[in-house]
């Protein structure tokens, strides 16, 4: 006879210790992941006098390598995490990304190997993009099944915060780097002190993620033998349900023109575009990263209570409305800069802290990893990490400093499109191999699981 393998207990000390652990588990290892991509968009400009004599626009498209693989690692690692559970496929994402991240680190520069160099360094962000092509999809997917139907938002704004916080500490890392060594050191080594850092990191949170069990709605899945058994079969699965496929692809177009263009590319764009100091950059981007992490759980939080749609409608709606006047307000200097990007994180954090709360919703249990993996990597490639590349080739080309504002308002409007195609699943049951909500939707009855937590 099946066990029931109950969501944690929050009203017991061991269901606290359980969700806690769950979160670390989920939200460190993907810190690790976005540390890497946080201390390479911070120095851009040591890669390229490192790897790329030819200027920074290489270093820019070595950036976007790195998620033109990420599709690959969905379509690996996804149906692999439907088959063989959550917990297995991130302990080993985790550790080729670590890996791919310290071998940065001690990678021979142009001067001393040639061509071999850059070659070596996209190899490795590839390797990196293949790893993330798992990582986030499946510490989403783990996050969400651990938490209680009520407090999924909540619960999962927290990996988001692991994702700024992997930002944050690879931008102050770099910012005090910069401060103590001074230019000249950290484009001779001190720009491989960070990639070094990501070892140990990665390791913390491979030793999180082996002490805590399989998610108990995978655990319930595979008791009753209803995972996949093929690949193929993913597949073949998958497709019954192109309709949120395609609605998850339009609302990742705007998470990710945002994400990218305010947070990878604001640095370059600061200092290439408005010419401000390095430092300066690097101080204003932090303080607004800080901001969103202060908020990401209120995000995740709100959602409980209003909703996962009206949530990403304020955000979205927000920044088209929002995104031009605030770019104005940055080109005015320091103190504008400042407040328009946080104005501009405040209106994405809405969409940030709600991610692993609304996609995994997205699937059934049997196809959740491969849906997500797949379907928000290969989105990601395209309108993701190329974002920095398009920004700066479209402001070079036309000479309008407002582009990144276009640019995310473009990405907005399709996300707002694609809302109207997406189920509202606030509190709703991700248990059982129909779609979470599929009952709500038909005016029936909730689930037990769901009206009990």
């Amino acid at each position: 006879m099946p066990v029931n393998h109950e969501a944690p207990d929050l009203e017991t000390s061991q269901g606290r210790r359980t969700i806690r652990k769950a979160i670390a588990a989920s939200a460190v290892g993907n810190a690790t992941e976005w540390f890497d991509y946080g201390i390479y968009s911070v120095s851009v400009a040591y890669i390229t006098a490192n790897f790329f004599p030819g200027g920074t626009v290489w270093a820019l498209a070595t950036f976007a390598i790195s998620f033109l693989v990420r599709p690959l690692g969905g379509l690996v690692w996804g149906p692999l995490g439907d088959r063989l559970g959550r917990k297995r496929i991130l302990s080993l994402t985790i550790i080729l990304m670590a890996a791919g991240t310290f071998a940065i680190g001690i990678l021979p520069t142009y001067d001393a190997i040639g061509m071999w160099a850059p070659a070596l360094l996209i190899f490795l962000r590839m390797v990196q993009g293949f790893s993330t092509g798992g990582e986030y999809g499946g510490a989403a997917t783990f996050m969400a099944e651990y938490s209680p139907d009520r407090r999924r938002g909540f619960f999962g704004s927290f990996l988001e915060f692991g994702t700024l916080l992997g930002f944050v500490l690879g931008t102050a890392f770099v910012l005090v780097l910069q401060i103590v060594l001074g230019d000249e050191l950290m484009s001779a080594w001190g720009w491989r002190v960070p990639f070094l850092v990501a070892g140990p990191l990665g390791l913390v949170g491979l030793y999180l993620r082996s002490r805590l069990s399989e998610t108990p709605v995978f655990q319930e899945l595979s008791d009753q033998e209803e995972q996949e058994t093929s690949t193929a079969a993913t597949f073949r699965d998958l497709l019954k349900y192109w309709r949120p496929l395609l609605a998850m692809a339009g609302l990742v177009i705007a998470l990710n023109i945002a994400n990218y263009t305010l947070i990878s590319y604001s640095p370059t764009y600061l200092e290439a575009q408005l010419g401000m100091s390095a430092d300066a950059s690097l101080l204003l981007i932090l303080v607004g990263e800080l901001v969103m992490m202060a908020l990401i759980p209120f995000a995740g939080g709100l959602s409980d209570r209003i909703g996962r749609k009206p949530v990403w409608a304020i955000s979205m709606g927000g920044l088209l409305v929002a995104a031009v006047p605030l770019y104005m307000l940055i080109g005015t200097g320091f103190a504008g800069a400042l407040i328009g990007f946080a104005a501009l994180g405040v209106l994405y954090v809405l969409q940030l802290g709600t991610i692993s709360a609304t996609f995994p919703a997205m699937f059934p249990t049997q196809v959740r990893y491969a849906g997500f993996a797949i379907t928000y990597n290969v989105a990601t490639a395209l309108f993701g990490g190329t974002a920095p590349l398009i920004n700066e080739s479209l402001i070079d080309a036309t000479g309008n400093l407002l582009v990144p504002a276009f640019f995310m308002m473009a990405g907005c409007a399709v996300g707002l499109v694609a809302l109207l195609f997406v189920r509202e699943t606030a509190n709703a049951s991700l248990r059982g191999t129909e779609v979470p909500g599929a009952e709500r939707a038909a005016g029936g009855p909730r689930s037990g699981s769901d009206a009990g937590r």
